[in-house]
């Protein structure tokens, strides 16, 4: 599930990069469709309030201190102001403890108050969030809003303190299969050996897009177990038979397996590149295969 809702390329960074918004809707594979629906309407009503052209600090004091709706429309936009990462006051080293106190006072507040929060927290990638956001994920077998653990997994991997791993470890076997999604994709972009070992068992993952997410994190760190998940991904055959994919959709897990399919030396990879090269019907793509096997001659 293109930010949740996708770093990618899709591996979020320890200052999260910009990205268009809403970002879970171009990574469609990262996060649940239903948080995907949430911020697409959330920028469909709410995307022209940017024009205000409000700063960060008063994004904060709206959050704090506004009505009922309004509170969590600041919140949306002020994680927007951090994406942008213009603002002076970001610099401010309080700015942080500012927001996190936010957070952990919005405990009762609107649900989507705190979700957008987390985004704000995760695209600031200060370390000093890392303890109330894992407060989140031990407690959320009693809480009723997995968006908002959805959202903390997510902050926790473009933060990439390693402090995290156990949780996100723990949460890549939680029942529900969005946990496992986010839970997978926030793994890949911690360092370290358990998180890779922990991908590893995700790409026998029930669901197709966990497997997909390890996969793609799999390559980045040029760990070629998941080119099996790959190669279906470049197969549109078996792409039209994942139920709930649109054509847009489709050619974005392409688009994504390509590059990943760039960072591993497999012979059978290669070929599917160089069949989609060859033959597939968007020319997006075959350009893309394209320039993937230019950049890495045959050996």
């Amino acid at each position: 599930m293109k930010e949740p809702p996708a770093p990618p390329e899709d591996e979020p960074p320890a200052v999260p990069e910009r990205q268009s918004t809403p970002f879970l809707v171009l990574q469609f594979f990262v996060f649940p469709m239903a948080i995907v629906a949430s911020c697409v309407a959330v920028f469909v009503v709410f995307g022209l309030i940017a024009a205000e052209g409000k700063s960060a600090r008063e994004y904060l004091a709206d959050v704090r201190s506004g009505g009922t709706n309004r509170r969590w429309q600041a919140a949306f936009e002020l994680s927007k102001v951090i994406q942008g990462n213009k603002d002076k006051a970001l610099q401010d080293p309080r700015f942080v403890e500012e927001l996190l106190a936010l957070f952990q006072e919005a405990e009762k507040d609107d649900p989507r108050v705190r979700r957008y929060l987390a985004l704000a927290l995760g695209r600031m990638g200060d370390a000093r969030a890392v303890p109330a956001l894992l407060a989140v994920l031990r407690e959320h077998d009693a809480q009723a809003d997995s968006e908002t653990l959805i959202y903390s997994i997510w902050a926790l991997g473009a933060i990439r303190d390693p402090a995290a791993l156990p949780e996100l470890v723990r949460l890549a076997d939680a029942e529900d299969n969005g946990v496992r999604k986010a839970a997978v994709h926030a793994l890949g972009a911690l360092p370290g050996r358990d998180a890779q070992e922990r991908l590893v068992l995700s790409l026998q993952d029930p669901v197709e897009d966990v497997r997909w997410n390890a996969a793609l994190a799999l390559a980045r760190r040029g760990d070629a177990a998941g080119a099996p998940v790959l190669r279906g991904m470049l197969d549109r055959r078996h792409l039209a038979g994942v139920a709930g994919l649109t054509d847009e959709q489709r050619e974005e897990a392409m688009l994504a397996a390509i590059t990943a399919a760039g960072q591993l030396r497999d012979p059978q990879l290669r070929g599917a590149l160089e069949e989609l090269r060859k033959s597939d019907p968007s020319l997006k793509l075959r350009n893309a295969a394209g320039t993937t096997l230019d950049a890495r001659p045959a050996p």
